[in-house]
């Protein structure tokens, strides 16, 4: 199915004029760096601002590249694609929310064999389809479904939004729902998924799809367990800081003092684009914490020849809760 966004150009070159903006940096996520020479060709014609790209990975609205920003003296970052996430950001950030307009009832219509055995559904998006919410809620409600939309809370932005690092609005409505209906990729489902018990299924509209994330659940389960017991085994620990402004998940400190009380010896480090090329260089440490995104650890599993837990993770590796503890509150 073709993804249909709207791009809001109208709504950029107001704002760099209102602004007087002289130079902006513009920022996309990687599936929309192909749109960067159209805009900033359509951006430069129509205003007075110059426009430099960003051509660093960019993982989410975390991941704000201001540092890029101020380097090249530019006056607004454009950040396309998510929406505001960092609190109190001092650097002015102008925040372009895709809207996908790829209709959405055809695979609403595909997903109610999968949830005929649910009376009541907890509903949510990623930031793409919020605008969509109200009315999957009005079609699933002529089905016979009671439909929850959840409070917005913590990082959401919106009523029934969703991010990738944590899902508090799921956990508000784990006692009311029989299951959760996700609109977005598998990225937002399979972290669903992760932090609530109840079956989460996934309405995907870029593969045209419904899916259940329990089956991808189970196999995440399974790595994170062995991740937690290598873990366990090591001697030396290296506890990675993120450097991106919004990826921050724990406090090192207090950590390197309790795996020091049981014996490990502990190494602090900052990483800002973590790979496994630079944790093989640390080769004295068998095992680490990264304080960073949480998705980091989860998804990239297969990468990483030593393991990596969240923060999380590490509380349980630590005894400080239980394997059941995470499974039951979630892993997000």
């Amino acid at each position: 199915m073709e993804t249909i966004f709207d791009y809001k150009e109208e709504h950029v070159i107001s704002e760099l004029k209102k602004r007087r903006t002289k130079k902006a940096l513009l920022q996309f996520p990687e599936g929309l760096k192909k749109e960067a020479t159209r805009l900033t060709a359509l951006f430069e014609k129509e205003t007075n601002a110059e426009i430099v790209v960003s051509g660093e990975p960019c993982w989410g609205a975390c991941d704000l590249a201001l540092d890029e920003a101020q380097k090249i003296g530019a006056e607004l970052l454009i950040h396309y694609g998510h929406a505001p996430f960092i609190k109190n950001v001092l650097f002015p950030v102008l925040y372009i929310e895709l809207q996908d307009t790829t209709p959405l009832e055809p695979l609403l219509q595909k997903s109610l064999p999968f949830l005929k055995d649910y009376t009541t559904l907890g509903l949510v998006s990623s930031v793409q389809h919020v605008h969509n919410l109200e009315a999957a809620k009005t079609f699933l409600e002529q089905q016979g479904k009671k439909i929850a939309i959840p409070q917005k809370k913590s990082y959401s932005y919106y009523d029934g939004h969703v991010v990738g690092c944590e899902y508090n609005t799921l956990k508000t409505l784990t006692q009311d729902v029989d299951a959760f209906l996700v609109i977005g990729n598998r990225f937002h489902a399979l972290g669903a998924a992760l932090s609530v018990t109840k079956p989460v299924y996934l309405l995907d509209l870029y593969n045209d799809e419904v899916l259940d994330m329990n089956q991808f659940k189970d196999k995440i389960i399974k790595q994170r367990f062995a991740a937690i017991e290598r873990f366990k085994e090591a001697t030396t620990i290296g506890i990675i800081i993120g450097t991106k402004p919004g990826q921050v998940f724990g406090a090192a400190t207090p950590l390197k003092k309790k795996l020091q009380q049981q014996g490990k010896n502990v190494l602090v480090l900052t990483i800002g684009e973590l790979t496994n090329d630079k944790l093989l260089n640390f080769a004295s440490i068998q095992a680490f914490v990264e304080l960073a995104c949480p998705r980091i650890a989860i998804e990239d599993y297969s990468r990483y020849e030593k393991p990596v837990l969240t923060f999380k993770e590490a509380q349980a590796a630590l005894g400080e809760v239980k394997w059941e503890d995470l499974l039951e509150h979630g892993f997000l």
